[in-house]
């Protein structure tokens, strides 16, 4: 039966609900990000591509994402 454990739906629940706050909360820097820098991301990474750039946005939103899942874990 431990197994099944995640199954409960105040587990699953919980689950989903921290889940939609870590994605709010990564949302949230990547604007901020976006907003300090001193180009347009998106144009810079989709219509320029600029592949520099992507690789380092890349390595931010990982950071980022570390960082908020181990602040909710």
């Amino acid at each position: 039966m431990m197994g099944i454990e995640w199954l409960r739906p105040a587990a699953f629940l919980g689950s989903m609900l921290y889940a939609l706050i870590g994605v709010v909360i990564f949302w949230v820097c990547f604007v901020i990000v976006d907003k300090i820098t001193p180009y347009d991301l998106w144009q810079e990474i989709v219509e320029k591509q600029n592949k520099a750039l992507a690789m380092v946005v890349a390595a931010m939103c990982l950071g980022i994402s570390i960082i908020v899942a181990a602040a909710i874990h």
